[in-house]
């Protein structure tokens, strides 16, 4: 009897390590790791900021967080006509570091298509990672320990969801809005390509957004879905971006490029035009079949679509949604991966890796990867600045 009693505990034991580690493969392979223990500093929110909010056309109010749970937070805050050119600082409390750069009312949609052969840098889903997206441009020699441009007249390409799972998208943003303006004065681009996650935030779904930034939100007296509002100085700058852009005869999404496209007669900056007519307005699926409907749709559209990963697709589907737009190959983030790998002989090349956090620690840990194309090979770019030819 004992020994039945032995045996049974054992069976039960055995069942539910069998279905714990199940169920630990299943988020890792989804989720690239798991992640655990929060450094407290995350919501370290003394110094938090800026945040920049249109009262009109002509007056634009900055603000920074200041103080703490214990004595209690208030708001520094001063107004400016919104033709200056105003000086602020970004403050990143995991290590006391700080950047500084200048606000600027011109919000400029870029170009969708770029022909020079500078070279490419390309990482995707960093996830409010500042750290991690810093040092990695570091390393890779897009910047130096300064934070001084020097990637020269290079092309550094976002592919999409720089926001959410973090404590830092304040940081990330403000971030690719100073690297953008230096590129610039050095001949260079910052090609912010957006992805779903910031598509939830414009149009206020925070289901993916750190609790901290409804924090954020109270303590500036506003809602969360105002941080990146009409009003807001930095979701006006966001909502000027392109869903879909060209670089080097090679196309750059979040999502990728349904097959269906190619049956419609549409441009490269049509489909961006059609984006952010809508960067405001939810998806919902309507009975008549339309191209808008195709580009903005959360299954199909150009920021979400997963077919080249989940869907029966021929190479023949992929090349023709990639033909349509007359370019060689598409690279698109959205669908984790192990490592930047080719698909479908080399067409989609995938680089949503799952990058360390700021504040977390991750099981099993990952060290960031991108994508560095130059002279038409393509390279994994990995975090020590190593390059490896796919």
């Amino acid at each position: 009897m004992k020994k039945q009693i032995i045996r049974y505990f054992k069976h039960i034991f055995a069942t539910i390590f069998s279905i714990l580690l199940i169920g630990v493969i299943v988020v890792v392979s989804m989720h690239g790791s798991i992640g655990y223990s929060t450094n407290p500093q995350s919501i370290h929110l003394d110094k938090e900021g800026p945040y920049a909010f249109y009262e009109n056309d002509s007056t634009l109010t900055v603000k920074y967080i200041k103080g703490n749970k214990t004595d209690g937070f208030y708001l520094d805050e001063k107004k400016y006509n919104s033709n200056e050119a105003i000086k602020v600082s970004c403050f990143f409390p995991l290590d006391s570091t700080a950047f500084n750069f200048t606000l600027k009312s011109e919000f400029k949609v870029p170009k969708s298509i770029y022909n020079n052969n500078e070279p490419i840098l390309a990482i995707s889903d960093i996830e409010s990672g500042y750290k991690t997206f810093r040092d990695f441009l570091i390393q890779n020699k897009v910047i130096n320990s300064q934070l001084d441009w020097t990637f020269s007249k290079g092309h550094l390409v976002l592919v999409g969801d720089f926001v959410d799972r973090g404590f830092s998208t304040t940081q990330v943003l403000w971030f690719i809005y100073k690297l953008e303006q230096d590129a610039k004065k050095q001949g260079g681009n910052v090609h912010f390509v957006l992805g779903n996650h910031e598509l939830y935030n414009l149009q206020g779904k925070y289901n993916s957004a750190s609790y901290k930034y409804y924090g954020v939100a109270s303590i500036l007296g506003k809602q969360h879905h105002d941080l990146y509002n009409h009003q807001s100085f930095i979701g006006r700058w966001m909502a000027s971006k392109n869903t879909l852009e060209r670089i080097n005869g090679v196309l750059f999404a979040h999502g990728g490029i349904h097959p269906d496209i190619a049956d419609y007669d549409i441009t490269i900056d049509q489909v961006n035009q059609i984006n952010r007519a809508n960067y405001y307005n939810s998806y919902f699926p309507k009975p008549e079949e339309s191209i808008e409907q195709l580009v903005i749709s959360n299954k199909k559209g150009i920021c979400w679509y997963r077919g080249y990963f989940k869907d029966d697709i021929s190479q023949e589907d992929v090349e023709n949604g990639i033909h349509k737009f007359d370019a060689k190959a598409i690279v698109v983030g959205h669908t984790i991966q192990w490592k930047p790998k080719k698909y479908f002989e080399g067409k989609v090349i995938a680089i949503d890796v799952k990058h360390p956090k700021d504040y977390n620690s991750n099981w099993p840990s990952k060290s960031s990867e991108g994508l560095f194309i130059k002279n038409n090979k393509y390279f994994r770019a990995q975090a020590d600045g190593t390059l490896k030819e796919l």
